[in-house]
């Protein structure tokens, strides 16, 4: 339960698609896919786009430390991670981090 909310077995999210990963998506701003949390939501769009899980997921299958993942405006690091509870109106945005000098 998060924010008084209870996720459904059979949610279906939001996915915000950054530019630098709509080539993998077939050029979609936003996807949906299904899942409890968040680490379903994007395990899910991996398995519908595989070039994505690189981009997304390390060798071990944590989200990789450069990509940020947000919650309806809120880090899902200071959450509860890839646990974090998703429910049907909840949108998930990727961001990938951004280097330079």
């Amino acid at each position: 339960m998060r924010g008084g909310r209870v996720a459904s077995p059979t949610t279906m999210a939001k996915i915000k698609i950054p530019p630098v990963l709509r080539p993998s998506v077939g050029g979609e701003r936003e996807v949906s896919a299904d899942g409890e949390n968040v680490g379903e939501i994007l395990r899910g769009l991996a398995e519908s786009h595989p070039a994505t899980a690189d981009q997304l997921f390390s060798a071990d299958g944590e989200l990789n430390r450069y990509v940020n993942v947000y919650l309806n405006d809120e880090d899902v690091r200071v959450l509860d991670g890839l646990d974090t509870a998703v429910a049907d109106s909840d949108t998930v945005v990727i961001l990938p981090a951004m280097a330079g000098g």
